[in-house]
């Protein structure tokens, strides 16, 4: 069993690596490599996208890995393979990114990236910290997680998903924010479970057991 973390650049990649790494060895879900290799994909039992910062960079980033695209719609969409993305990597799942410019998203999931507008305009954009998590519906990956559960967050837009039966989760920040989406064998985390703590540690501990 082999789960691929992408990296193209999109930022460090190092404490995804060791806590794919730690549950991987408590739930004997295989190797955890990072890499650039389109090669790598191609074999990988499991995908995760993570990404780090503004819509446009990361696309046009992951775009310019040569082949990369290409093995990750194979796997995704031709061997099913099961598919998390992280932040920025659950936002190119979209139709489109709307981050100071429009850019075409994987189109994987309907629906567009827009900036966060809170009703509330005490409340500071970029939404930076701890949340609560709200279940809409229940899936697999989140076996063990209930609403109230806390994540880490840290981002200015957010994933409005065209059909509402592809969210799984949200947190409320002066309105709804998209926290989880997914669809098939592909999911996405917009909070960073790698950074939270047993909440986020469950989540990838159930995906790596995931059998879509």
């Amino acid at each position: 069993m082999l789960t691929v973390l992408v990296d193209y650049d999109s930022g460090n990649l190092h404490s995804a690596q060791k806590a794919f790494e730690r549950m991987a060895a408590d739930v004997g879900g295989g190797e955890v490599i990072v890499s650039a290799r389109p090669e790598d994909v191609a074999r990988a039992d499991r995908v995760v996208l993570p990404g780090d910062g503004a819509f446009p960079a990361c696309r046009r980033a992951l775009g310019a890995v040569d082949g990369m695209v290409e093995a990750l719609t194979e796997a995704v969409h031709t061997r099913a393979v099961p598919f998390m993305g992280i932040c920025v990597g659950m936002q190119m799942l979209a139709t489109q990114g709307r981050e100071y410019e429009d850019v075409a998203g994987l189109n994987w999931i309907g629906g567009d990236v827009v900036r966060i507008a809170p009703e509330d305009t005490t409340l500071k954009v970029p939404h930076m910290g701890w949340n609560d998590l709200v279940i809409d519906r229940a899936h697999p990956v989140l076996d063990g997680v209930a609403t109230g559960d806390h994540a880490y967050f840290v981002h200015s837009y957010q994933f409005q998903v065209a059909d509402p039966a592809d969210r799984l989760a949200h947190v409320a920040y002066g309105g709804d924010v998209t926290a989880i989406v997914a669809t098939g064998n592909v999911i996405g985390t917009q909070f960073h479970p790698e950074k939270s703590q047993a909440t986020g540690l469950r989540i990838i501990a159930n995906f790596l057991r995931w059998r879509p």
